[in-house]
């Protein structure tokens, strides 16, 4: 398999948001960058200026540029988050800290404006990608684009970091193939856990050997635990997220996550007694 193939076909997206500050749970957005390429392969960039309905801190500004009087006119996120979520969801998210930082983030957004997040079909976080490949530190994106050769010079701009991370990767991709020689699942479980989750091997059982909580084989019962085989957070128990991702766990337990009625009645059952435990 040559190491491009694990992503033809798919819409595959570079994310990059500015913010107001570094919290996932209280922070704001106030620019977003989704840059790439669609399942036909046709381009697409797409980015915005978003009203955060509060002061930017100096400090955020100092970062990244955006001052109130840039925001202060522009949309709210909810006039965004139908687009948003139409490229996020089912789409390879591409970006540096992307999983636990613009990922979590956004969740809230949604979520603040009563709206389900998006879900992506996989996370390649090219910042667990320069750990797992044991790439010298510095790890902070301005570095690795330095070490690779790669145009930097607008740091901080939101459309400009998300195209970094995506050449950041097609350069780890090309000097690196082996790893990225199977599909972009186990690309992603790679990333998360190393080679020892998820295939069949002297370690244990693998994905396909888990029995099948629904129809699509989302959920996955292993033991008296359920483990999730797709998504961001792909191999990990239920249990996991719950504290770590709760707008994940609201979105599993809705028709769009899970929608199998009779698979959610179960899960929603394994949840409450991992919270009243």
């Amino acid at each position: 398999m040559m190491v491009t193939e694990m992503l033809s076909g798919h819409r595959v997206l570079a994310l990059d948001l500015e913010t107001t500050g570094v919290s996932t749970n209280r922070d704001r957005v106030v620019q977003i960058a989704l840059l790439g390429s669609m399942e036909n392969d046709s381009p697409i960039t797409w980015e915005a200026l978003v009203n955060p309905q509060r002061p930017i801190p100096p400090g955020a500004s100092a970062v990244h540029g955006i001052m109130d009087s840039d925001v202060r006119e522009q949309p709210l996120f909810s006039a965004f988050s139908q687009k948003i979520f139409d490229l996020i969801d089912g789409a390879v998210i591409v970006g540096h800290n992307v999983r636990r930082f613009d990922l979590p983030l956004l969740d809230k957004e949604f979520l603040r404006c009563g709206k389900i997040p998006p879900s992506p079909k996989v996370v390649i976080d090219t910042l667990e990608l320069v750990r797992r490949l044991k790439i010298a530190r510095p790890h902070r994106l301005s570095a690795q684009c330095q070490r690779y050769g790669i145009d930097l010079r607008n740091a901080h701009d939101a459309a400009a970091d998300a195209a970094a991370s995506l050449l950041l990767l097609w350069k780890l991709m090309q000097e690196n193939p082996a790893p990225f020689r199977r599909s972009i699942e186990d690309v992603e479980s790679w990333l998360m856990h190393g080679d020892v989750r998820d295939d069949a091997s002297e370690l244990g059982r693998g994905m396909d050997d888990l029995e099948t909580l629904d129809p699509l084989g989302r959920i996955r019962i292993d033991g008296e635990g359920l483990v999730l085989s797709f998504g961001r957070h792909r191999g990990k128990d239920v249990s996991q997220i719950i504290d770590e991702d709760s707008g994940y766990i609201d979105w599993l337990l809705s028709p769009n996550g899970i929608e199998d009625e009779q698979a959610r009645d179960k899960l929603k059952e394994y949840i409450s007694s991992i919270r009243n435990r």
